[in-house]
C-alpha cells in the first residue's frame, strides 16, 4: 500500500520511478544496519528484489539487455534491477541503444569493460554515436564460467560461447579441451541452448544458464583470471541524481598535437579530481587520413554537480574539441553471478 502511494507522488510530481541514487542508499544503511547472521550478498538480494516489486506495483519497467534470458547481461540486469521487470532480450549491443533511443524500453544494460580482455569496442562505438544516452548506474559483475553439457565430458567435440568467455578461458580449454573446437556465437545463453540440443557439444555459460537448460556442470569457475570481473552500464536518458558516492565519465576528442591528453586532463588533478579510467578509442569514419585520430574515455571520481569537476571541466573543455558528459552515477561494488 505505501508502494501504492509513493507510486501515486511521483506520477503527479513527474518523478522518476527507479533512481540509482536512492536504492544504493538503501542498501547501504541496510547493510550498516545488520549485525548478522545473513551475508551482505543475501541482504542485498532480498532487498532488490523488495525494492524492484515496489516498483512494479508503480509502473511496469522494461530493460533491454545482450541475449537471452541468463546471458550474463542479463544477470547483470536482475542484480541491478531485480526480477520484477520486463526484460527485452536483443541480439546486439546496437539494437540495445537503439531501443533506448527510440523509448521502446526504459532502460538498457551494455558491458563496457572487463578485467580480462579491457574495453567492449561496441558499447563505446555507440556511446560516440548516441551521446544523448547517458550512464544511469554501473553493475560490476563477478563473473564465473562453468563448462556446461549433456552426457560425457570426455565426448566434447565442439564448445560454444561468446567469444568474450572464449577469450576468458582460453588457458584452461588449451589444458583440458586442446582437440575440442572452439565456436563463437552470440551470447552464453545461446551456447548453452546449443549444447543443450546437441549431441558431443558444451557451453561456457553461468551456472543459472546451466540449471535452466538442464545441463550437467562438467566443471566451474574455469576463467583464467580469478578476479574475473565485468563493468556493465544501465543507459538511459537522463543523468542520475548525486549520492555521495559517484563517479563520472567523460567522452573527449582532442586535437592532434603533442601533449593534448595531458594537457585535457590537467584541471581534474588541479581541482584534486582523482581519474580512474582512461580509454583511446579510434575514431570511426575516417579512412582517408593518414593518421588516425582518437577519442578518449575518462573516468573521475565525483558527480557532475561538485564544484571542483564542474571547475574542471569547465577548464578542459578549452583543451579540447569535444567533450561529452556520458553519465555522473553510483560507484558500484562487485556482485556474484
Amino acid at each position: 500500500e505505501i508502494a501504492h502511494q509513493i507510486g501515486r507522488v511521483k506520477n503527479q510530481q513527474g518523478l522518476e520511478i527507479f533512481s540509482a541514487s536512492r536504492e544504493d542508499e538503501v542498501i547501504a544503511k541496510v547493510l550498516q544496519a545488520s549485525k548478522g547472521p545473513l551475508s551482505p550478498e543475501t541482504i542485498r538480494h532480498i532487498y532488490r528484489e523488495l525494492m524492484s516489486g515496489s516498483r512494479a506495483l508503480q509502473r511496469n519497467i522494461r530493460i533491454a539487455c545482450l541475449g537471452p534470458k541468463y546471458s550474463y547481461s542479463y544477470l547483470a540486469a536482475v542484480a541491478k534491477f531485480g526480477e520484477a521487470v520486463e526484460h527485452v532480450p536483443v541480439g546486439t549491443i546496437a539494437a540495445v541503444f537503439e531501443e533506448v533511443n527510440r523509448r521502446h524500453v526504459d532502460f538498457g544494460v551494455v558491458p563496457l569493460e572487463n578485467s580480462t580482455d579491457g574495453r567492449v569496442a561496441d558499447t563505446l562505438d555507440m556511446f560516440i554515436k548516441l551521446p544523448n544516452l547517458k550512464i544511469r548506474a554501473e553493475v560490476r559483475l563477478r563473473v564465473h564460467h562453468c563448462l556446461l553439457g549433456r552426457g560425457d565430458r570426455s565426448q566434447i567435440r565442439r564448445v560454444y560461447s561468446k567469444a568474450q568467455a572464449l577469450s576468458q578461458c582460453r588457458n584452461w580449454l588449451s589444458k583440458n579441451l586442446p582437440d575440442a573446437a572452439k565456436v563463437e556465437v552470440v551470447s552464453t545463453a545461446a551456447a548453452a541452448e546449443l549444447a543443450q540440443r546437441e549431441d558431443f557439444a558444451a557451453a561456457i555459460a553461468s551456472r543459472a544458464a546451466g540449471t535452466a537448460y538442464r545441463l550437467n556442470l562438467f566443471a566451474e569457475k574455469i576463467e583464467d583470471q580469478q578476479n574475473n570481473v565485468t563493468r556493465f552500464a544501465v543507459i538511459g536518458e537522463k543523468l542520475e541524481a548525486p549520492s555521495g558516492r559517484d563517479k563520472t565519465t567523460l567522452m573527449i576528442r582532442l586535437p592532434n598535437r603533442p601533449g593534448a591528453l595531458v594537457q585535457a586532463i590537467a584541471p581534474f588533478s588541479k581541482q584534486g579530481v582523482n581519474q580512474s579510467w582512461i580509454e583511446s578509442f579510434p575514431i570511426p569514419g575516417n579512412p582517408g587520413e593518414l593518421e588516425q585520430s582518437y577519442l578518449f574515455f575518462v573516468d573521475v571520481e565525483g558527480h557532475i554537480s561538485d564544484p571542483p569537476i564542474e571547475k574542471a571541466i569547465a577548464a578542459a573543455k578549452k583543451q579540447c574539441e569535444r567533450l561529452d558528459v556520458i553519465g555522473s552515477y553510483p560507484r558500484s561494488e562487485s556482485v556474484e553471478t
